[in-house]
Protein backbone atom coordinates (compact mmCIF):
# COMPACT_ATOMS: atom_id res chain seq x y z
CA UNK A 1 0.00 0.00 0.00
CA UNK A 2 1.30 3.57 -0.85
CA UNK A 3 1.83 5.88 1.81
CA UNK A 4 1.22 9.28 -0.04
CA UNK A 5 -0.83 10.19 -3.08
CA UNK A 6 2.65 11.75 -3.74
CA UNK A 7 4.20 8.70 -4.52
CA UNK A 8 1.51 7.23 -6.62
CA UNK A 9 1.82 10.37 -8.80
CA UNK A 10 5.49 9.24 -9.41
CA UNK A 11 5.16 5.98 -10.10
CA UNK A 12 2.09 7.04 -12.68
CA UNK A 13 4.21 9.38 -14.14
CA UNK A 14 7.30 7.42 -14.43
CA UNK A 15 5.21 4.41 -16.15
CA UNK A 16 4.11 6.62 -19.26
CA UNK A 17 7.41 8.72 -19.62
CA UNK A 18 8.89 4.12 -19.52
CA UNK A 19 5.97 3.68 -22.26
CA UNK A 20 6.84 7.51 -24.48
CA UNK A 21 10.10 5.97 -24.24
CA UNK A 22 9.67 2.18 -25.69
CA UNK A 23 7.36 4.28 -28.37
CA UNK A 24 10.16 6.57 -29.48
CA UNK A 25 12.59 3.20 -29.85
CA UNK A 26 10.09 1.60 -31.73
CA UNK A 27 9.26 4.52 -34.24
CA UNK A 28 10.92 2.74 -37.12
CA UNK A 29 8.23 0.61 -37.02
CA UNK A 30 5.28 1.41 -39.46
CA UNK A 31 3.56 -1.74 -39.48
CA UNK A 32 2.18 -1.36 -36.09
CA UNK A 33 0.66 2.56 -36.45
CA UNK A 34 -2.65 2.35 -36.00
CA UNK A 35 -1.97 0.14 -32.76
CA UNK A 36 0.32 2.36 -31.34
CA UNK A 37 -2.34 5.10 -31.46
CA UNK A 38 -5.08 3.14 -29.51
CA UNK A 39 -2.38 2.45 -27.67
CA UNK A 40 -1.34 5.88 -26.59
CA UNK A 41 -5.07 7.07 -26.55
CA UNK A 42 -5.97 4.78 -23.82
CA UNK A 43 -2.71 5.31 -22.03
CA UNK A 44 -3.40 9.11 -22.65
CA UNK A 45 -6.88 8.42 -21.05
CA UNK A 46 -5.52 6.50 -17.94
CA UNK A 47 -2.53 9.20 -17.50
CA UNK A 48 -5.76 11.49 -16.89
CA UNK A 49 -8.07 9.73 -14.97
CA UNK A 50 -5.57 8.96 -12.30
CA UNK A 51 -4.30 12.58 -11.96
CA UNK A 52 -8.13 13.93 -11.41
CA UNK A 53 -8.44 10.59 -9.21
CA UNK A 54 -5.28 11.45 -7.22
CA UNK A 55 -5.76 15.33 -7.25
CA UNK A 56 -9.76 14.43 -6.07
CA UNK A 57 -7.76 12.65 -2.38
CA UNK A 58 -5.07 14.94 -2.45
CA UNK A 59 -7.92 17.62 -1.67
CA UNK A 60 -10.07 15.47 0.21
CA UNK A 61 -8.12 15.65 3.72
CA UNK A 62 -9.16 18.03 5.99
CA UNK A 63 -8.52 18.30 9.17
CA UNK A 64 -10.30 20.43 11.80
CA UNK A 65 -8.19 22.85 11.91
CA UNK A 66 -7.84 23.43 8.02
CA UNK A 67 -11.62 23.40 7.95
CA UNK A 68 -11.27 26.02 10.90
CA UNK A 69 -9.30 28.28 9.39
CA UNK A 70 -10.45 28.09 5.91
CA UNK A 71 -14.14 28.91 7.40
CA UNK A 72 -12.41 32.17 8.99
CA UNK A 73 -10.29 33.22 6.13
CA UNK A 74 -13.25 32.88 4.07
CA UNK A 75 -15.73 35.55 6.61
CA UNK A 76 -12.48 37.79 6.67
CA UNK A 77 -12.40 38.10 2.80
CA UNK A 78 -16.26 38.78 2.89
CA UNK A 79 -15.73 40.87 5.74
CA UNK A 80 -13.67 43.04 3.38
CA UNK A 81 -15.23 43.09 0.01
CA UNK A 82 -18.06 44.84 1.82
CA UNK A 83 -16.15 47.17 4.43
CA UNK A 84 -13.94 47.84 0.76
CA UNK A 85 -9.94 47.79 0.87
CA UNK A 86 -7.68 49.78 2.88
CA UNK A 87 -4.94 50.59 0.91
CA UNK A 88 -2.10 52.37 3.20
CA UNK A 89 0.51 52.18 0.25
CA UNK A 90 2.54 55.53 -0.02
CA UNK A 91 1.28 54.25 -3.88
CA UNK A 92 -1.62 53.31 -3.79
CA UNK A 93 -1.52 52.24 -7.78
CA UNK A 94 1.32 50.09 -7.25
CA UNK A 95 -0.13 46.42 -8.15
CA UNK A 96 2.51 44.49 -5.52
CA UNK A 97 1.55 47.04 -2.79
CA UNK A 98 -2.11 46.87 -3.13
CA UNK A 99 -1.66 43.18 -2.80
CA UNK A 100 0.53 43.32 0.08
CA UNK A 101 -2.18 45.27 1.73
CA UNK A 102 -4.56 42.77 1.10
CA UNK A 103 -2.33 40.42 2.50
CA UNK A 104 -1.90 42.20 5.82
CA UNK A 105 -5.92 42.53 6.24
CA UNK A 106 -6.27 38.86 6.10
CA UNK A 107 -3.24 37.95 8.37
CA UNK A 108 -4.52 40.87 10.71
CA UNK A 109 -8.05 39.91 10.74
CA UNK A 110 -7.13 36.31 11.12
CA UNK A 111 -4.87 37.55 14.28
CA UNK A 112 -7.40 39.15 15.55
CA UNK A 113 -9.73 35.95 15.64
CA UNK A 114 -7.11 34.25 18.14
CA UNK A 115 -4.63 32.39 15.17
CA UNK A 116 -1.04 32.70 15.06
CA UNK A 117 -1.08 34.09 11.50
CA UNK A 118 1.14 36.18 9.21
CA UNK A 119 2.40 37.31 6.42
CA UNK A 120 4.69 34.81 4.81
CA UNK A 121 7.64 35.80 1.88
CA UNK A 122 9.07 33.52 0.06
CA UNK A 123 12.47 34.31 -2.06
CA UNK A 124 14.65 31.85 -3.80
CA UNK A 125 17.71 31.94 -5.58
CA UNK A 126 18.36 31.41 -9.62
CA UNK A 127 19.83 27.74 -10.25
CA UNK A 128 20.40 25.88 -13.98
CA UNK A 129 16.83 24.89 -14.08
CA UNK A 130 14.16 28.41 -13.20
CA UNK A 131 14.88 31.42 -12.66
CA UNK A 132 14.92 33.43 -9.32
CA UNK A 133 12.06 34.98 -7.83
CA UNK A 134 9.98 35.55 -5.04
CA UNK A 135 6.28 34.81 -3.98
CA UNK A 136 3.97 36.60 -0.85
CA UNK A 137 1.09 34.73 1.02
CA UNK A 138 -0.64 33.85 4.14
CA UNK A 139 0.23 31.54 6.90
CA UNK A 140 -1.15 30.10 10.75
CA UNK A 141 0.26 28.13 12.95
CA UNK A 142 -1.24 26.16 14.64
CA UNK A 143 0.22 23.98 18.17
CA UNK A 144 -0.27 20.36 18.18
CA UNK A 145 -2.94 19.36 20.90
CA UNK A 146 -0.44 17.66 22.85
CA UNK A 147 2.36 19.84 22.39
CA UNK A 148 5.23 17.05 21.66
CA UNK A 149 4.29 17.48 18.47
CA UNK A 150 5.67 20.04 16.11
CA UNK A 151 3.29 22.94 15.12
CA UNK A 152 1.40 22.69 11.99
CA UNK A 153 1.40 25.18 9.42
CA UNK A 154 -1.49 25.80 7.38
CA UNK A 155 -0.39 27.63 3.83
CA UNK A 156 -3.27 30.36 2.44
CA UNK A 157 -3.06 31.40 -1.13
CA UNK A 158 -5.94 33.62 -2.18
CA UNK A 159 -5.42 32.91 -5.79
CA UNK A 160 -4.71 29.11 -6.12
CA UNK A 161 -5.88 28.05 -9.15
CA UNK A 162 -4.81 31.09 -11.20
CA UNK A 163 -1.57 30.35 -10.53
CA UNK A 164 -1.63 26.71 -12.34
CA UNK A 165 -3.72 28.12 -15.53
CA UNK A 166 -2.29 29.10 -18.99
CA UNK A 167 -3.25 29.85 -22.09
CA UNK A 168 -3.39 27.11 -24.95
CA UNK A 169 -3.23 24.07 -22.69
CA UNK A 170 -5.30 20.72 -23.62
CA UNK A 171 -8.72 20.41 -22.11
CA UNK A 172 -7.69 17.75 -19.97
CA UNK A 173 -5.17 20.33 -18.07
CA UNK A 174 -7.87 22.67 -17.71
CA UNK A 175 -10.31 20.26 -16.82
CA UNK A 176 -7.85 19.25 -13.96
CA UNK A 177 -7.12 22.83 -12.61
CA UNK A 178 -10.89 23.61 -12.87
CA UNK A 179 -10.78 21.20 -10.11
CA UNK A 180 -8.40 23.53 -7.84
CA UNK A 181 -10.13 25.73 -5.65
CA UNK A 182 -9.82 29.53 -5.72
CA UNK A 183 -8.50 29.94 -2.72
CA UNK A 184 -6.25 26.67 -1.08
CA UNK A 185 -6.38 26.45 2.87
CA UNK A 186 -4.34 23.36 4.09
CA UNK A 187 -1.32 22.17 5.54
CA UNK A 188 2.08 22.72 4.14
CA UNK A 189 1.99 18.06 2.86
CA UNK A 190 -1.08 18.79 1.40
CA UNK A 191 0.15 21.86 -0.65
CA UNK A 192 2.87 19.76 -1.26
CA UNK A 193 0.88 16.68 -2.91
CA UNK A 194 -1.25 19.17 -4.91
CA UNK A 195 1.56 20.67 -6.39
CA UNK A 196 3.30 17.78 -7.65
CA UNK A 197 0.33 16.56 -9.08
CA UNK A 198 -0.56 19.24 -11.07
CA UNK A 199 3.06 20.31 -12.14
CA UNK A 200 3.00 16.47 -13.61
CA UNK A 201 0.14 17.31 -15.67
CA UNK A 202 1.14 20.66 -16.83
CA UNK A 203 4.34 18.37 -17.80
CA UNK A 204 2.50 16.32 -19.80
CA UNK A 205 0.21 19.33 -21.28
CA UNK A 206 3.09 20.77 -22.86
CA UNK A 207 4.69 17.48 -24.02
CA UNK A 208 1.62 16.70 -25.54
CA UNK A 209 1.40 20.33 -27.20
CA UNK A 210 4.75 19.83 -28.74
CA UNK A 211 5.59 23.42 -26.85
CA UNK A 212 8.31 24.30 -24.68
CA UNK A 213 7.76 24.49 -20.82
CA UNK A 214 8.64 27.29 -19.42
CA UNK A 215 11.10 27.11 -16.06
CA UNK A 216 7.95 29.28 -14.05
CA UNK A 217 5.67 25.73 -14.21
CA UNK A 218 8.62 23.78 -13.19
CA UNK A 219 7.52 21.51 -10.91
CA UNK A 220 10.62 23.24 -8.57
CA UNK A 221 9.75 27.39 -9.03
CA UNK A 222 6.39 26.59 -7.83
CA UNK A 223 7.28 24.53 -4.98
CA UNK A 224 9.95 26.96 -4.32
CA UNK A 225 6.47 29.48 -3.99
CA UNK A 226 4.58 28.01 -0.84
CA UNK A 227 7.43 25.51 0.54
CA UNK A 228 10.56 26.72 0.30
CA UNK A 229 11.51 28.54 4.05
CA UNK A 230 9.78 32.02 3.98
CA UNK A 231 10.67 35.09 5.81
CA UNK A 232 7.68 35.27 8.00
CA UNK A 233 6.07 39.00 8.91
CA UNK A 234 3.39 39.91 11.63
CA UNK A 235 1.14 42.32 10.24
CA UNK A 236 0.88 45.78 12.06
CA UNK A 237 -2.05 47.84 13.39
CA UNK A 238 -4.69 48.12 10.22
CA UNK A 239 -4.87 51.57 9.10
CA UNK A 240 -8.49 53.10 9.89
CA UNK A 241 -10.26 53.34 7.07
CA UNK A 242 -11.37 57.00 8.26
CA UNK A 243 -7.65 58.38 8.27
CA UNK A 244 -7.86 57.11 4.13
CA UNK A 245 -8.87 60.18 2.31
CA UNK A 246 -8.35 58.75 -1.41
CA UNK A 247 -9.81 55.48 -0.63
CA UNK A 248 -9.62 53.76 -3.86
CA UNK A 249 -13.08 52.50 -5.43
CA UNK A 250 -14.30 49.48 -4.16
CA UNK A 251 -13.75 46.50 -5.69
CA UNK A 252 -16.61 44.22 -7.41
CA UNK A 253 -14.91 41.15 -8.49
CA UNK A 254 -14.96 38.77 -5.84
CA UNK A 255 -12.12 38.57 -3.46
CA UNK A 256 -12.22 34.80 -3.51
CA UNK A 257 -11.07 35.00 -7.24
CA UNK A 258 -8.70 38.00 -5.98
CA UNK A 259 -6.37 39.40 -8.80
CA UNK A 260 -6.25 43.30 -7.86
CA UNK A 261 -5.34 45.79 -10.44
CA UNK A 262 -3.51 43.48 -12.37
CA UNK A 263 -4.11 42.79 -16.39
CA UNK A 264 -4.48 39.18 -17.78
CA UNK A 265 -1.41 38.18 -19.93
CA UNK A 266 -0.82 35.16 -21.83
CA UNK A 267 1.67 32.89 -20.66
CA UNK A 268 2.16 29.66 -21.39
Amino acid sequence: MMNSGVSLSDMVLGFFEEVEEQRQEDGNDEDGDGDESISNAMGNRAFWEMEHQLLQEALDRNSSAESRIRRDTEEAVRSIESEGLVCSCLNRMAKEKCRNCFLRHIAQRLRDAGYNSAICKSKWRRSPDIPSGEHSYVDVVVDSKNGKRSPIRVVIELNFRAEFEMARATLEYNSLVGRLPEMFVGKSEKMKNVVKIVCAAAKKCMKDNKMHMGPWRKHKYMQSKWLSTPERITPGPLVPAMAVTDRPPKIRASMLTFDLHCTAVEVV
